[in-house]
């Protein structure tokens, strides 16, 4: 009894903590926004209102702002109305934190499998700002020549093509090295290195500043549309139950754990060397397809998921009742 009461205690006051650290977010987040409205309103009474005279408020820009404007607005209101009736994932992770009765839980999504092109765009967005300086002749950078660049990006695309289309664990991968590493030892054998390798000097790529940015721009987008589904499209997992959410409501399933099955999916080496791996439920109705979940951080979802699956979840007897 004192062990349990000891880790109750440790538990609740574990969530005085992170509601502590909440309050503290949200205050350091209302000081920040006050702040930047406050510059917003010294710039536009130092700068605007002195040359009100000479704006042309119907003009074609004018009209473009007004249009950004009511968008906004209309972003905002609906935020407004909406909110309360929105259940996203980040405020079913709030409720599931706040349940006394619940001290091991798991929320995941599915992220997009383009997700792991995020080299390529890191990549796309560095080029993008190399290839701006070599065009401007800024320092050294102008000296760089953009086929080198071109062909870092495309080796970098390549390497990720082949991550996300395909499974390669790690025995494939070291039985793919060890045969590259033969194929370079009978050509060197052969004296044929050299003009193997010259068979790839036409492989080369260049493209302007713009082209780089544009990609990456692509990649983050695609990226952040993923994340917004996950909002509205998740699993809360809990000792007791799983919830499967399929909308911005309450619309969704809630299966109980006997009902269900997990495993952890990381036999693609390389995807586990980013980070990522994927969750698949599997359900005892045979009728049922799988759910595969591509999910980042796979070590730690991994250990949530064992210690969630290997407990219940009793209600606390509410003392003096």
């Amino acid at each position: 009894m004192e062990e349990q009461n000891t880790e109750e205690n440790k538990n609740v006051e574990k969530k005085i903590d992170t509601t502590s650290a909440k309050w503290k977010k949200r205050i350091i987040f209302l000081g920040s926004g006050l702040l930047v409205a406050a510059v917003i309103v010294w710039i536009l009474i130092r700068y605007l209102i002195p040359k009100m005279a000479d704006i042309g408020w119907v003009s074609n820009q004018m009209v473009a702002i007004y249009i950004a404007i009511g968008l906004a607005a209309a972003a905002v209101i609906a935020w407004i109305v909406l909110r309360k009736t929105l259940r996203t994932r980040l405020r079913m992770q709030k409720i599931i934190r706040d349940d006394p009765d619940i001290n091991d839980w798991l929320v995941i999504f599915n992220w997009t499998p383009k997700i792991l092109y995020v080299p390529t765009i890191a990549v796309s967005l560095l080029a993008s700002v190399l290839m701006f300086l070599k065009e401007a002749d800024w320092w050294f950078f102008g000296s760089i020549p953009g086929v080198v660049i071109g062909s870092i990006w495309l080796a970098v695309f390549f390497l990720n093509f082949l991550v996300e289309e395909y499974s390669i664990s790690i025995k494939i991968l070291l039985i793919i090295l060890i045969s590259i590493g033969f194929f370079l030892l009978w050509l060197h054998l052969l004296g044929w290195v050299m003009g193997f390798l010259r068979l790839f000097r036409h492989l080369v790529l260049s493209v302007n500043a713009t082209g780089y940015l544009l990609v990456g721009i692509i990649g983050l987008f695609t990226i952040l549309i993923s994340w917004l589904r996950g909002l509205f499209y998740y699993i809360a997992i809990t000792p007791n139950y799983m919830n499967l959410q399929e909308g911005p409501t309450e619309s969704g399933e809630q299966i109980g754990r006997e009902d269900y099955n997990s495993r952890i999916d990381t036999s693609d080496f390389l995807e586990r060397l980013m980070g990522f791996g994927r969750i698949i439920i599997t359900f005892k109705e045979r009728k049922r397809e799988p759910i595969v979940v591509l999910v980042w951080r796979i070590q730690k979802k991994a250990q949530l998921l064992e210690r969630v699956r290997a407990k219940f979840a009793i209600d606390h007897v509410q003392q003096g009742a």
